[in-house]
């Protein structure tokens, strides 16, 4: 214990002395935290819209009141077809209203009136939530029309019923509360997949690497006292993170932080695992960087942060089983908001130490076996 004290006390020498790694530790996870918070948003709102009106009568107006009104959509213009079908093609409109003439004449004589919507579809996800967004305005506009300015008969008019319901773990749904621990999660990996690897190459490339490898010191001592500042600098990151996700996102603990710093302990172990594999076979810190950066980003990008791991298909749902990045997302999420315990996230931490002991166990094997 004391040989890897006094290994201890030389990297974090080392880590303090580097003007260019404490800003990566310090300053950018902060950065990263407070920018991404606001830039991942899932709500899509000020969609632009044509309106091509060709009837210009009192329920048309009511409809484009509807819509303009919902916060949803903001007017690019009212115009002609080819004018608006050209700001579809400019990307200047979203999505284009169409509304016949005689419309108002049909919904009264006819019971029925049809409109057009034309949507951008090259970005498919905003486009099916533009479309779903106008579709329900649609749908109720429909349905005011005919249960009141149309007067059916109580025969004609569709049941009336009323919707109770309420949105369990986030009743705002505050997408910031979803976001916020998936990109402490981020952050963390970062530190510890990154910085660890990129500290045993640097020996590597300084040289003192085979100097190390002849001193009385066990490789039991060097790779502990080489690994573990990061996993207290990540783990100190997490607790900075939480604070300042409290403090300026009221983020909510409706679990124990406890649980998050127990798994994140054994996550973290996965990372320098992880790390510690990937420097047993580069030699540069510029390769272990490139390495690390493929297979994180990949976890980071399946691990459920941005989209549902349930949307994806088969054969990436069972690639998601072995992503270290899924299993912390999922279990900071239930804990933060679930105020989920031991009983629910235990079967994630037991996967998680299988993790960490066959990564470290191959990564060590293997600096024994190159060193």
């Amino acid at each position: 214990m004391r040989t890897i004290f006094f290994i201890l006390q030389k990297e974090f020498l080392q880590i303090f002395r580097n003007k260019s790694m404490l800003p990566i530790i310090f300053v950018v996870p902060v950065v990263q935290l407070l920018v991404l918070a606001f830039a991942t948003n899932y709500e899509i709102r000020n969609l632009s819209i044509d309106i091509v009106d060709h009837d210009g009568g009192n329920w048309s107006q009511q409809l484009k009141g509807k819509l303009l009104s919902s916060g949803y959509f903001t007017l690019n213009r009212q115009t002609t077809d080819k004018a608006a079908f050209d700001d579809l093609e400019a990307n200047t409109a979203d999505l284009i209203l169409t509304i016949p003439r005689h419309f108002e004449q049909d919904l009264v004589r006819g019971n029925e009136a049809k409109v057009q919507l034309l949507v951008n579809a090259i970005n498919g996800s905003k486009a099916g939530l533009a479309a779903g967004y106008a579709q329900s305005i649609l749908g109720d506009f429909n349905r005011r029309i005919r249960m009141e300015w149309l007067a059916l008969d109580e025969d004609d008019a569709p049941s009336h019923f009323d919707t109770s319901f309420r949105y369990w773990f986030n009743p705002g749904l505050n997408y910031k509360f979803f976001m916020v621990p998936g990109i402490l999660v981020v952050l963390v990996t970062l530190i510890g997949g990154f910085l660890s690897g990129m500290n045993i190459v640097k020996e590597k490339e300084m040289g003192t690497i085979e100097q190390l490898n002849v001193t009385p010191i066990r490789k039991f001592h060097f790779i502990v006292g080489k690994l573990l500042p990061f996993w207290i600098i990540a783990l100190f990151e997490l607790a900075f993170g939480l604070t300042v996700g409290k403090l300026v996102f009221n983020l909510p603990f409706a679990g124990s932080l406890g649980w998050i710093f127990l798994f994140a302990a054994v996550y973290l172990l996965v990372m320098l695992g992880l790390g510690l594999l990937i420097s047993t076979f580069t030699e540069t810190q510029q390769q272990a960087m490139f390495i690390t950066w493929f297979f994180l980003i990949i976890c980071i990008l399946m691990s459920g942060l941005f989209t549902p791991i349930e949307s994806m298909p088969g054969w990436a749902q069972k690639i998601t089983q072995f992503n270290p990045v899924a299993y912390f997302v999922k279990v900071i999420r239930m804990v933060m908001l679930k105020g989920s315990g031991w009983a629910d996230i235990r079967q994630y931490l037991v996967i998680m130490i299988a993790f960490a002991a066959v990564l470290n166990a191959v990564a060590v094997w293997n600096y024994r076996k190159t060193a």
